[in-house]
């Protein structure tokens, strides 16, 4: 384990002690009161909507070990008093120093990184790879959302005695991954998807493809395993073999690791795979062709780490999804498959051709708005409405501005109109369900997140636990 003192952050981040032992070694960070515990360090982030610095207080309150915060926030110096063992600091910019500070941290480990990124799968991909490196390695991995420029430096900022690390790198506009990428310094970089997600900002795929390969930029050793059933990805690959180490996967374009033999069920998958001309049998404890795909990318990752191939086997067949990620549960003859996380259309289609592969139930999709998509929002939301006709999902309900032309395309191909219903809000929906849902259906709940379905998904839990 390697500690940060408070000397350490002073030299770093160059701001201002008004109080505090130089010698204090500041272990875990937070920018959050609500979650902050005792003897973490506060440190202050200022968004749009929330200024952090205004619950230094609080932070000291709950026995923070001391608060990083902005210069130019004014300090009450009879609560400095009150708390006279708490160190407070004043730099110019939180996050800067938040992002040099994991910097710091991550020069002091000589350990394996692995970078995911990709417009859809990644945390998915993060969570296979985990679970296979965890039978070589002690893992530190990306929890929940915190794959942003705030969430990745702090999660590198909670090593402790791990020796891997697995971060999810998430992005909206040029530079984002670049920034991630020069504060993580991957060993070995993962790119799952190159989609839709973020198109509105970024106008192409092509630009997609550029800011995500930002991911190379940390790299000293330029080794990319990709998904080469991307088009994208693919020519990607095609004109830079001979300058990048490329490690490929894909179940349709001849790759390193393809499997065969795929089959799926309804809640599990498995697949053939031939490594070193021996044939190996892969299954994975969820459903989808998905996961098969992205289970390939674990593979990847075991066997460039010497993992043998009975521990990859282990960490595919054993890994748990990160909640809210195509979460299948069964209660009460109903079966509730929530994928309320985010939306894109990779992702809303998968999901819809899951669902439209299951027998002996009424499939109901519960779908919202895909966000961010600028003025591809009504095409690529009508595709959404093609794959709800051509997966043959029984009820589509549908809640959103941009949603009307999911269900608007899915009338035009011949989707029944009176097997399609509109609401204005969740709560509306929450309050009119009984009277569409019936035992042994099978309802998917899907959006952006943004839409907050998760709502839905809760209180339509309690419902059907009722029955």
């Amino acid at each position: 384990m390697h500690n940060i003192y408070l000397k350490d952050l002073i030299k770093i981040c160059k701001g201002k002690l008004l109080q505090g032992n130089e010698n204090t070694i500041l272990n875990n960070f937070s920018k959050d009161t609500r979650t902050i515990k005792e003897n973490d360090v506060y440190i202050a982030i200022k968004g749009e909507k929330l200024d952090g610095n205004k619950f230094y207080i609080e932070a000291l309150e709950k026995k923070a070990i001391g608060c990083i915060l902005e210069k130019g926030f004014k300090i009450d110096e009879e609560i400095l008093k009150k708390y006279p063992n708490a160190f407070i600091f004043l730099v110019d910019n939180t996050l800067n120093c938040l992002q040099e500070l994991a910097k710091y941290k991550r020069s002091l480990y000589d350990i394996p990184v692995i970078g995911i990124t990709g417009s859809v799968g990644k945390t998915s991909t993060k969570d296979i790879v985990a679970s296979v490196l965890s039978y070589k390695f002690k893992v530190l991995k990306t929890e929940g959302n915190y794959n942003n420029e705030i969430g990745l430096p702090l999660t590198i900022l909670s090593l402790k005695d791990e020796n891997c690390l697995v971060l999810e790198m998430g992005m909206s506009n040029f530079g984002e991954i670049s920034i991630l990428s020069k504060i993580a310094k991957p060993t070995i970089a993962i790119i799952t998807n190159i989609g839709t997600s973020h198109i509105g900002i970024l106008k192409t795929r092509e630009n997609i493809l550029k800011a995500k390969l930002e991911i190379l930029e940390g790299m000293d050793n330029k080794t990319l395993i990709i998904n080469n059933d991307n088009d994208l990805l693919h020519d990607y690959y095609l004109k830079n073999k001979n300058n990048i180490n490329f490690i490929t996967y894909g179940i349709y374009n001849e790759s390193l690791y393809k499997p065969s033999n795929i089959v799926n069920n309804e809640m599990d998958s498995s697949y053939d795979i031939k490594i070193n001309n021996d044939i190996y049998n892969i299954n994975i404890n969820v459903p989808g062709s998905q996961f098969v795909i992205n289970s390939l990318a674990a593979i990847a990752v075991g066997q460039y780490f010497d993992i043998s191939i009975a521990n990859i086997k282990k960490g595919i067949q054993n890994f748990s999804l990160t909640e809210k990620r195509m979460e299948i549960i069964k209660v009460n003859n109903f079966t509730l498959i929530n994928d309320s996380y985010n939306a894109s259309l990779d992702s809303m289609n998968a999901a819809l051709n899951y669902l439209g592969k299951l027998n002996n139930t009424r499939k109901i999709a519960i779908l919202g708005d895909m966000l961010e998509l600028g003025e591809y929002t009504e095409e690529l939301h009508r595709q959404v409405g093609n794959s709800v006709f051509k997966n043959k999902i029984d009820i589509l309900i549908t809640i959103g501005n941009n949603a009307k032309y999911i269900q608007d395309e899915a009338l035009k191909l011949g989707f029944a109109k009176e097997n399609i219903y509109e609401f204005n809000s969740n709560e509306d929906l929450i309050k009119n369900i009984d009277n569409i849902i019936k035992e042994k259906d099978t309802i998917l709940i899907k959006a952006s997140y943004g839409m907050h379905f998760y709502e839905i998904y809760n209180n339509l839990l309690q419902k059907i636990k009722g029955y």
